[in-house]
């Protein structure tokens, strides 16, 4: 396990080995079957946003495109969330996340961080985790769509730093 990354665990990796990987399925103290119809379909709406945009487009491209797309197809989203960033009980700034879909509960949405880059690397992980943290969330998809075809990563937390 990666250093940074012990409380975290990957699962369905796309498009490569995952090197968080943990086995589908297990709990962690987090429902997954009950978030596993949410992120399938937003990860199939990535997909077919990147089998019709391609590789190549800037990221706020990819971001209003999956936002139609998962309006399409039924989901709740939400572009450009800001949150705020607190620090011991201190508010110390705020955040604008990509997008924010509907999860199997209202108060516990699954965050959406999009990428357009070549590959996926450690600072791109660390990112979607500080935010999960941040924003007290369970589950997080990182999507990567410039790439030859579609990356993807899920992310799950099951325990939060006070």
């Amino acid at each position: 396990m990666r250093e940074g990354f012990e409380d975290w665990v990957q699962v369905d990796a796309g498009a490569g080995p995952g090197s968080l990987a943990a086995e589908p399925g297990t709990a962690y103290g987090v429902d997954l079957a009950g978030y596993t119809p949410f992120t399938h379909r937003a990860i199939g709406c990535a997909m077919r946003v990147h089998s019709i945009l391609g590789t190549g487009f800037p990221e706020i491209i990819y971001q209003r495109a999956l936002a139609i797309e998962l309006e399409r197809k039924g989901m709740k989203a939400r572009r450009e969330v800001e949150t705020p960033i607190y620090f011991r009980g201190q508010q110390i700034g705020s955040r604008r996340v990509d997008l924010m879909v509907e999860g199997p509960q209202p108060e516990k949405p699954i965050l959406l961080e999009l990428k357009a880059t070549t590959d996926l690397t450690d600072c791109h992980f660390a990112q979607i985790i500080n935010y999960l943290e941040a924003y007290r969330l369970p589950v997080g998809l990182l999507l990567n769509f410039g790439s030859t075809s579609l990356q993807y990563r899920r992310f799950v937390k099951s325990t939060f730093q006070i």
